[in-house]
Parts: C-alpha cells; structure tokens; sequence
C-alpha cells in the first residue's frame, strides 16, 4: 500500500462516514483530529495513527491498523481500525440516549416554560448524581 492516504478518503473508506464530502466538510470544521491536532482534509495519515471524531456528544477514536483508500465491507472495516474510544466517552452517549427518551402522554402538546425547567433541573440532578 502507498506511503499514506487522505484523510477524508481513509473516513469514508472504513465507513465512519457515509460520503468523502461528509468526511471532508468534518475536517474543514475541526471535528477530526490525528495525534490530537486538527487536520485538513488532504493531510496524509499512516498506520498507527489515532484518528479521533467529534460526533456530538461523544469523541470517538480510531487507531489506524493499515491504511485502505476504496470503500471497504463493513465485515472488513475492523481488520482496518481499531476503537480506543475511552469508556467515559462511551457513557456521554448513553446519558444522551436515556435522557433523549422522557414519556410524555399523547396529546397533551409541548412542555410549558415551567414543565422544561422541572426537567431541566431533574436532568440536571440526575448529572450531578452520576458524577459523585
């Protein structure tokens, strides 16, 4: 395989995301970082390389195994990459998805300005609680 691979191309191959362009728009917007600095989208990676990827709310990040430029299997992708995520990381997107789903009963509309800040608070605590 060649010397290294664009950024972007490197992205969509190993699908982390579903067009160049989108790979290409994430680096011109500094949500993707290799070794920790934010990259232009031509910037040539290598093997061994941490790859990391703001998708709110959670950085992830990828260690290069070897270098791919076509759009690979999603059966393929982990010979490719390797996630070092850090877990703290992993459980911003679990409090996000818990916190995305509040029962509400069909009908009855919008939360009023005092209901939104009744959650806000409960949300707020429930943080609070899981930090200690």
């Amino acid at each position: 395989m060649a010397e290294g691979v664009r950024i972007d191309k490197w992205l969509w191959s190993v699908r982390l995301f579903k067009t160049r362009s989108e790979a290409a728009e994430a680096c011109k917007s500094n949500r993707v970082l290799v070794n920790g600095v934010t990259v232009k989208p031509a910037r040539e990676v290598k093997a061994g390389e941490v790859v990391s990827v703001k998708k709110m709310p959670v950085v992830y990040s990828f260690r290069i195994l070897e270098l791919v430029a076509n759009r690979q299997p999603a059966k393929n992708v982990p010979r490719y990459i390797e996630d070092v995520t850090p877990a703290e990381e992993l459980l911003k997107l679990e409090m996000a998805r818990a916190g995305a789903f509040a029962v509400r009963d069909r009908g009855t509309g919008r939360p009023t300005k005092k209901e939104r800040r009744d959650i806000e608070e409960l949300l707020s605590e429930f943080e609070e609680w899981g930090e200690e």
